[in-house]
């Protein structure tokens, strides 16, 4: 028998068609056809972490997991690569597999992540998929001076979704703006760490900003309040894409 090692995968995946990440009682899920296409490949079952929990619907542009394997490994890691990309089904990619030390952690290694929510601002059946289709005007700029708000705090309640078992609500928010680009309004948001529903209830609540449902003031104090029904709706999971996580320079062995 070998020495464990653990090695991490970097991939990405559309989440139309899966009910997210983690695996569910019922419902097809990434983890679920990610461990089921390694264990054909390995011989072995091995139980995949990944770096967050993505719900039903949401996309990861690009997303990390890792296992450990305690065999010996029968192929290279570029041709594990190769066959989970012909194994698994089209709305998920795998770009790459690498060795790491036994501390690192695809969930609780991360440093921080950044998550992108694209809004088409007209009827366009190409982006049907991928962005929320809002036709409402709205004063992008009233909406990125409230997205500046987010840093003068930690404790965002307001915006997690209710019983959800974590020891804390404080975020660390470092980025938080809104851009234009192309047919999309894009919002682009960079955390130590996210609340579950977290952007989606931050995108609904800057969208009644600008709209004019909600002023600058008031979005403060929803903050402030820490109750989650005086924060905006949660925008469709379609718009939303987890799009970078940041380890320290030592991720690679």
């Amino acid at each position: 028998m070998s020495e464990q090692q653990r090695i991490f995968i970097r991939m990405a995946y559309n989440g139309n068609g899966f009910n997210g990440w983690q695996i569910q009682p019922n419902g097809i899920t990434v983890q679920e056809e990610l461990q089921k296409a390694l264990a054909m490949i390995l011989r072995f079952e091995v139980s995949v972490v990944g770096c967050g929990r993505t719900d039903t619907g949401v996309h990861a542009s690009e997303f990390f997991a890792h296992f450990d394997f305690e065999h010996e490994i029968p192929l290279s890691l570029a041709q594990i690569k190769y066959k989970l990309n012909n194994i698994l089904p089209r709305g998920i990619a795998v770009y790459a597999l690498f060795f790491v030390d036994s501390e690192m952690h695809a969930r609780f290694s991360a440093l921080s992540r950044t998550y992108r929510y694209q809004i088409c601002r007209e009827k366009n059946p190409f982006f049907l998929d991928s962005a929320y289709y809002c036709y409402l005007p709205l004063n992008i700029t009233a909406m990125n001076e409230a997205a500046g708000i987010l840093f003068d705090y930690i404790d965002f309640t307001c915006f997690s979704k209710s019983n959800t078992q974590v020891k804390t609500n404080n975020c660390v928010i470092t980025h938080a703006a809104w851009t234009v680009e192309g047919p999309l309004l894009v919002f682009t948001i960079t955390a130590d760490r996210f609340l579950r529903n977290m952007v989606r209830a931050i995108v609904g609540t800057l969208l009644d900003v600008g709209s004019v449902k909600l002023t600058l003031d008031g979005f403060r104090a929803v903050i402030e309040n820490k109750n989650r029904s005086k924060a905006g709706y949660s925008v469709p999971a379609q718009g939303l894409f987890l799009c970078n996580v940041v380890y320290p320079d030592n991720l690679k062995k």
